[in-house]
């Protein structure tokens, strides 16, 4: 190893080794530099890039009016292409080499928990807003906060409506294999100790499997009247789409990830009438046209033509941010944020629920609301307001 490498990993160990006594890193006169991690490239980047415009929203609107307290915002997105240790590695340089003040996101639920000891350990103010999943705030973390709700309430809302609509039917269950797919399967039983339903069909898929043709053939010969489709984009597209060529039409839920515009287009006419839950507006109603316009306002035309409801959570989460270090004016910390973002309440962002933690809590707990697609408009409608 010649000397300049030498010099270069004593730097990056150094920096790795002591990230908590620079609390004030990322922060000059006249900027604040944000970081994040997400995928932005293959089928997960639909929702990575989504989220990524919509932090870039926020940070547009906030440095418009002038930035926070006279300092512009500056933001570095990495790509981790939905993979765990690039995850990990990306974070690392945003915290130790260009060294951000603050994170607006760790991915997707599985990436995020594969690198939670890392933030925890740094102490960076860290917001997660595109896989709220339990590990990521039960227990607390000083320095994480969730915002949205959990794929495990989620589920169990979603089954108790479509049991409710669908007494004594028969169900049929595909979830993943990661920790998306148990936390969708947790909620589901929390479900079924509720109102006892009937699954007569349950299988779990491998990550990346793209032929859903025996498990769907399988669901057929059960004769499911409601089937839930646990998958995220593809997975889901390719469950409906088998279940029209089989001319079966049982009663479909999906789950957020899979609430938008693009999978109504690949499915086709096949996708109208499928059921959802999410915790963000649909882009149909008065708050989705809204926020429509305000990005218009700030965004390019092929930005806008990205945006789905992770542009969303993306905006939300990062106006929690800068709430949280506006309210820190010029003592501006990572000890300040991490407090004031614990004092979060009643934070109105137009695009879901108004934001709080509550005492001792770093999850938001979003209200939820079911939705169905509505094919000709390319949309979901709240069914259940």
């Amino acid at each position: 190893m010649g000397k300049a490498r030498i010099l270069a990993a004593a730097f990056a160990a150094l920096c790795l080794a002591a990230p908590a006594s620079a609390a004030d890193q990322g922060v000059t006169d006249t900027e604040i530099l944000l970081g994040e991690v997400e995928p932005l490239s293959g089928p997960p980047g639909l929702l990575g890039i989504a989220h990524n415009i919509g932090v870039k929203l926020a940070l547009a609107e906030a440095n418009a009016n002038g930035g926070i307290n006279g300092r512009k915002l500056r933001l570095i997105a990495e790509d981790d292409g939905y993979v765990s240790s690039r995850t990990i590695q990306s974070l690392r340089k945003l915290i130790s080499v260009d060294r951000v003040f603050a994170l607006t996101s760790l991915s997707g639920s599985g990436q995020a928990v594969a690198s939670i000891s890392l933030v925890e350990q740094t102490g960076i103010p860290t917001i997660v807003s595109i896989g709220p999943v339990e590990p990521l705030y039960n227990p607390p973390r000083e320095n994480v906060f969730v915002v949205g709700q959990s794929y495990e309430e989620g589920m169990r809302k979603l089954a108790l409506y479509l049991a409710e609509k669908h007494p004594d039917a028969r169900w049929g269950v595909v979830t993943q294999d990661d920790d998306y797919g148990v936390a969708l399967r947790e909620g589901l039983e929390k479900a079924k100790a509720e109102k006892n339903f009937n699954v007569v069909f349950e299988s779990i898929y491998a990550r990346g499997q793209k032929d859903f043709s025996s498990e769907i053939r399988r669901a057929r010969d059960a004769n499911v009247d409601v089937f839930i489709a646990g998958g995220i984009i593809s997975e889901n597209v390719a469950m409906v789409k088998e279940m029209e060529t089989l001319g079966m039409k049982p009663a479909v839920g999906i789950f957020w990830p899979g609430r938008v515009s693009a999978v109504l287009n690949l499915i086709g006419p096949a996708s109208d009438g499928l059921y959802a839950v999410d915790y963000v507006e649909p882009l149909g109603s008065e708050a989705g046209k809204a926020f429509v316009e305000l990005a218009k306002k700030y965004l390019s035309e092929d930005e806008v033509k990205h945006i789905n409801r992770y542009t969303m959570t993306g905006y939300a989460g990062a106006r929690v941010l800068l709430s949280a270090i506006e309210r820190c004016g010029d003592d501006l910390t990572w000890k300040c944020v991490n407090g004031q973002l614990a004092q979060t309440k009643d934070l109105k962002t137009g695009v879901m629920a108004p934001i709080t933690f509550e005492q001792g809590s770093r999850f938001s707990n979003q209200p939820l609301h079911i939705m169905k697609a509505d094919y000709a408009n390319k949309t979901f409608v709240l069914v259940d307001d």
